[in-house]
């Protein structure tokens, strides 16, 4: 296959690209507690793998594309007291989202869209874009794929209409993409209550640490996941990417470049 990895290739290579107005795709996430059955670093995993899948639908269309190398820390303070979470400020974060972009736009590259794989960077990516797009004068555009793919992952998911956390979607993904670093030994373990991660019925805000919310580390249950959920899942939100992408030359000036 045509490759497709920032840090697999030459920088001859990548400014051939760049002159082909190749959109670069950079997966965010976060290395965190993911309950006990769960790697950490699940959504950094999971990010990837849904820019790799996308960059196959693309390369597939004859599209050009490049996948950068990934950032794995977020914003996970409130991750912090179950141990094994690495966790950046905010003002650090949109430092290094700035730089990282600065880099790719100074490679010759004009389209960027950072693919987010952590609920807890999803209000602060919205407003950092919006920051970093003024300063560097190029609009950059941010998804997270399990919003993308919202409506869709209601239908492969059992008992879950959204994605939680360590739950049966994340579970069912790691199930699909590293069956190996899964614990099935404690998957009956990992259960914990229902959270909203973004809803019109809570329009008030009031931050609690995560071991608040769940003793396990789990919102949600694993108990359903499968292999066969994860990699319909991971095909719906790549599709979803894919399809805005591919849409993308056609879009009027000035029109909302977020996906979903």
């Amino acid at each position: 296959m045509t490759e497709f990895l920032w840090n697999r290739m030459t920088a001859s290579r990548l400014r051939e690209l760049a002159g082909q107005n190749a959109p670069v795709l950079l997966p965010v996430g976060s290395t965190e507690q993911h309950g006990p059955h769960l790697p950490t670093g699940v959504d950094d995993f999971l990010s990837t793998e849904v820019c790799r899948r996308v960059a196959a639908i693309l390369i597939a269309r004859h599209r050009p594309v490049v996948v950068a190398p990934s950032l794995w820390c977020g914003l996970a303070d409130h991750h912090m007291a179950f141990g094994g979470t690495f966790s950046l400020t905010l003002s650090t974060y949109q430092a290094v989202l700035r730089d990282v972009c600065s880099s790719v736009l100074a490679s010759g590259f004009r389209t960027i869209l950072i693919v987010n794989g952590h609920g807890g960077n999803v209000t602060a990516l919205n407003a950092i874009t919006n920051e970093i797009s003024r300063e560097l004068g190029t609009p950059i555009a941010v998804t997270s794929y399990f919003l993308a793919a919202q409506d869709r992952f209601a239908g492969i998911m059992r008992q879950q209409n959204h994605l939680m956390h360590a739950c049966e979607g994340e579970t069912s993904m790691m199930m699909a993409l590293a069956p190996e670093l899964v614990d099935g030994s404690r998957i009956a373990e990992a259960t914990g209550p229902e959270i909203e991660l973004y809803s019109a019925d809570q329009p008030f805000h009031r931050p609690r640490p995560f071991h608040e919310v769940t003793a396990s580390g789990v919102a949600g249950d694993a108990r359903p996941a499968t292999a066969r959920k994860g990699r319909a899942m991971l095909d719906a939100g790549a599709e979803r990417i894919a399809a805005w992408l591919l849409d993308l030359p056609a879009r009027p000036a000035g029109r909302d470049p977020q996906p979903g």
